[in-house]
């Protein structure tokens, strides 16, 4: 694969499924793109990929989601965090179903995290080989505001990277990435809607020492459809390549429904399979 070549996967929390479907196709047909950035949960499934775990995306997810340990109000109220990180980095990572740092590190490709800085708003990066505490820094990528704490990683105060840029395809673009295919968790044509008023009083009233982080917060549904248009101009002029889901993602962002969950990791490996050839075609072309 040529240098030059970059995945970007978005995040979705739970609708990380499909990704985990795509990726772990990637994996079995030997695909190796040099570079590979993720948002939230996008980030989690681009270490598996590196890593070449094939299937441990999906089964940490679908073996765990009922876990109060993992999930849920109990952890919310423990850990201030709808999701426990200690027990996914912890526990699992280290006890239940490892995360294979060593192959992680070892491999060539890139890898870079995406968070927000809370002071300044800005998408930050973390990334493996420059980063001391790249897992810290995923962990801050996932943290969604008010579901999770705010992360300390390298002197800065981050949240959910999906809150200063959801999809960095321009991130790419300005790295010199001259092809570069999107994992998306929505459907074609998903728009987002204005954020509620009860929201935006939360967010005012939880962030209101970071008056930056609250403007992106109340930004991200018209940030968020503007990319989108960007990525159907960018797709329809063959500049990017894209896979998505091909209809309306039923999975929610802490889904426990654990068929669901299967059926949509299910739908990713038909749609990447399906959509191979393509690809491969765009990144020879």
């Amino acid at each position: 694969m040529k240098e030059r070549t970059a995945l970007i996967l978005e995040g979705g929390s739970l609708r990380c499924l499909f990704t985990a479907g795509v990726l772990d196709t990637f994996i079995a047909n030997d695909i190796e793109f040099p570079c590979v950035g993720g948002v939230s949960a996008g980030s989690l499934s681009g270490l598996n990929y590196v890593s070449k775990q094939m299937g441990r995306t999906a089964k940490v997810n679908m073996d765990y989601v009922k876990d109060k340990r993992f999930l849920g109000i109990r952890t919310l109220i423990r850990n201030h965090s709808i999701f426990n990180f200690d027990f996914l980095f912890n526990e699992i990572g280290k006890e239940l179903l490892p995360f294979d740092e060593e192959a992680f590190y070892n491999s060539p490709q890139r890898y870079v995290a995406f968070a927000t800085d809370c002071k300044t708003g800005k998408l930050v990066e973390f990334e493996k080989g420059k980063t001391e505490e790249l897992l810290m820094g995923c962990r801050a990528s996932c943290s969604m505001p008010l579901l999770s704490p705010i992360v300390h990683v390298e002197g800065m105060k981050c949240l959910d990277g999906g809150i200063a840029n959801p999809i960095p395809v321009d991130w790419a673009i300005n790295e010199g990435y001259e092809k570069i295919v999107l994992v998306l968790t929505r459907q074609e044509g998903y728009r987002k809607h204005p954020v509620s008023k009860p929201m935006l009083r939360a967010y005012e009233k939880t962030y209101k020492e970071y008056p930056r982080l609250i403007k992106k917060l109340k930004q991200i549904p018209n940030h968020y459809n503007e990319i989108q248009e960007t990525i159907a101009k960018l797709e329809d002029e063959g500049k990017i390549f894209v896979i998505r889901p091909e209809e309306p993602v039923v999975v929610s962002r802490v889904e426990k429904d654990i068929q669901k969950l299967r059926d949509l990791y299910e739908i990713g490996k038909t749609i990447a399979n399906k959509r191979m050839d393509d690809m491969i075609a765009y990144l020879n072309g």
